[in-house]
């Protein structure tokens, strides 16, 4: 993984976390226990502290960046979805930051709410604990049910699982021009599209 001091800031990264070879780590860094980083995501602690949480995980093409001065915090179990962008905002334990979604300064989405993919959640922006908030700007939609919850926490598990497996196994390697005839399949979970779920 490139990771780069900054005045004399070194990135910090637990050793049970999993940060991807293609991700970028800058400055004051601290990637926690059980953390997966993607490939192609980017953490920029070259004005503010990035905190990642224990168990958090960043999906592929993320940023994470602030103000000089300020930080962006995600704490215990976070989960930012593929392409999202977090500048110097506070999420809390549990929370799911969906695919593209952009949470700004001073904004705080309290404990398991879910911003919705592509939502825009403002400046000074609170999403209340355990709602779901969409839109741009972002408004609260309705509060989550608990089978949404039990969703979330399987995935972020899933994630949890994958840091360990790329941790165990993952090695850059050459194509092949084609595929074995026995050739297998990664395995399903049972963790599946939140629409297909069944909801009271």
């Amino acid at each position: 993984m490139p990771a780069y001091s900054l005045e004399g800031l070194v990135p910090v990264v637990d050793p049970t976390a999993f940060v991807h070879p293609q991700a970028v780590l800058i400055g004051d860094c601290l990637v926690g226990a059980g953390c997966y980083v993607g490939p192609g995501a980017t953490l920029r602690g070259d004005f503010g502290r990035i905190i990642l949480g224990p168990g958090s995980n960043v999906q592929d093409g993320c940023v994470l960046h602030s103000f000089p001065g300020r930080q962006t915090r995600l704490e215990e179990d976070a989960h930012i979805g593929h392409g999202a962008v977090l500048h110097g905002c506070t999420i809390r334990r549990g929370v799911l930051v969906g695919i593209g979604a952009i949470v700004m300064d001073d904004a705080v989405v309290e404990e398991e709410a879910f911003v919705g993919a592509a939502s825009f959640v403002p400046a000074g922006f609170v999403v209340p604990a355990r709602t779901l908030v969409l839109g741009v700007p972002a408004r609260v939609v309705r509060d989550l049910k608990p089978e949404e919850l039990a969703w979330k926490v399987a995935g972020t598990r899933e994630y949890q699982q994958l840091a360990v497996r790329c941790r165990a196994s993952l090695k850059e390697c050459a194509t092949l021009g084609a595929p074995a005839a026995d050739r297998p399949t990664m395995g399903a979970t049972g963790t599946v599209p939140l629409h297909t779920i069944e909801r009271k």
